[in-house]
């Protein structure tokens, strides 16, 4: 399309005859692009978020994987975690203990999830050491009574980092009372969701006397390179031991969360889209209506000489216009709005006085936004192309205006 064309199609956009329908549609038209643009890359980034926080909060704190025995107890597990060390894709193995049991402080009673841990290897297969606040981790010992707790839970309990508190933990048999031991929490994890209300870290040698498992362990942790091939890698590492093991991934915990998201994001693309389509097509009408409005101008342009494809390209051009004009307004208000999305929603939290996400419930508790590039791009590129598409039939219907007939009516 030749700048001739682009010139006219301008000229007509900005023309002082216009009339104030054309000019309403037209500006309605441009805004619902824009509209349309801000919800879908604000919607995107806020679900690029979700998926980044779930995989440095969620995906680096737990195991990747976890390999057991089918009969409870792996007593020979040193000899396996060797061998699965030497496993292609395998980073890091480390071995725990996992059972239920009671917290208790005061009045306050909470179920937990109980995980015996050697600390050192801990921090080769989670990023949990990471969030422990204010150096708790390098004051939890192998060989203590402390634990590790959640924020969540320590508030819950009443309870502060330093402070003691009751671990109850169940007898092999159903008659006797369970065990009742004093523990010191060492530190808190800030985490939300499972992760920051029920789940308790203890040593390993505690845990082992607790349950009366000796130097048995339940299972191995293995951390894998590549986490969104887990299941693939640890399976088949297990399968190269030639033992009866039992295997669960992240994915069997967890992965419905990654599932939700990628669905999430391509059914919010696909209503965007049409959002976007919608609003697209009421270039039609600012078209159909502009091209009635010059139906004189472009009468006076095919007498001296202008051929249909010129005539088109003009008004081609004035539909493109205003997808590009709505999807620049869109795009910069919704990269604007996209990069401050947390703290608009902390402000709007604070003026409500309700949390958008509960931390009881989700792995963060606040609304998490990532900007990408190729979001943007792609974006702005379906808004112009659906334009283009858009503007295509009243162009091709100005094409049908016969001269004579137009100069006539003047």
């Amino acid at each position: 399309m030749n700048s001739l064309a682009f010139f006219i199609g301008w000229r007509f956009k900005q023309g002082r005859k216009r009339r104030g329908m054309v000019s309403l549609v037209s500006i309605i038209s441009t805004l619902s692009i824009a509209l349309g643009i801000i919800a879908l890359i604000v919607g995107l980034s806020a679900m690029n978020g979700f998926e980044h926080e779930l995989r440095s909060r969620v995906l680096a704190v737990i195991p990747h994987g976890k390999i057991a025995s089918p009969f409870g107890e792996m007593q020979d597990w040193s000899n396996i975690a060797h061998d699965l060390e030497q496993q292609p894709n395998i980073t890091a193995v480390s071995p725990y203990i996992n059972f239920t049991g009671l917290i208790e402080n005061g009045k306050t009673l909470k179920a937990v999830s109980i995980n015996g841990v050697i600390p050192e290897l801990e921090q080769q297969t989670s990023a949990l050491p990471q969030y422990v606040l204010d150096d708790g981790w390098q004051r939890f010992s192998q060989h203590s009574d402390q634990m590790i707790i959640g924020v969540g839970l320590a508030k819950e309990l009443g309870a502060k980092q330093g402070d003691w508190v009751t671990l109850l933990v169940p007898n092999s048999t159903e008659l006797k009372q369970p065990k009742r031991i004093r523990m010191q929490i060492a530190g808190l994890t800030q985490l939300s969701g499972k992760l920051g209300y029920n789940f308790v870290l203890i040593p390993l040698t505690a845990a082992q006397n607790y349950t009366n498992m000796g130097k048995s362990v339940t299972g191995l942790a293995v951390n894998v390179t590549d986490v969104m091939n887990a299941n693939h890698v640890v399976i088949n590492a297990a399968r190269q031991l030639h033992l009866p093991l039992s295997v669960m991934t992240w994915e069997n915990e967890y992965g419905y969360m990654y599932r939700d998201i990628q669905m999430i994001r391509s059914i919010m693309y696909l209503a965007m889209i049409l959002v976007i389509g919608v609003s697209c097509f009421n270039i039609v009408s600012t078209l159909i209506i502009a091209v009635k409005d010059k139906n004189t101008d472009i009468a006076i342009l095919k007498t001296l000489g202008a051929d249909n494809r010129l005539i088109r390209q003009i008004f081609i051009w004035y539909g493109l216009m205003s997808g590009v004009i709505g999807s620049l307004v869109g795009v910069t208000i919704g990269i604007l709005i996209a990069l401050n999305l947390s703290d608009i929603v902390s402000i709007i939290e604070s003026l409500i006085g309700h949390k958008v996400l509960d931390g009881h419930i989700y792995f963060i508790d606040f609304l998490p936004s990532q900007l990408h590039i190729n979001d943007i791009i792609l974006v702005f590129c379906t808004a112009i192309i659906l334009s283009l598409i858009a503007s295509y039939y009243p162009a091709k219907r100005a094409c049908g205006i016969d001269p004579a007939k137009a100069l006539n009516g003047m």
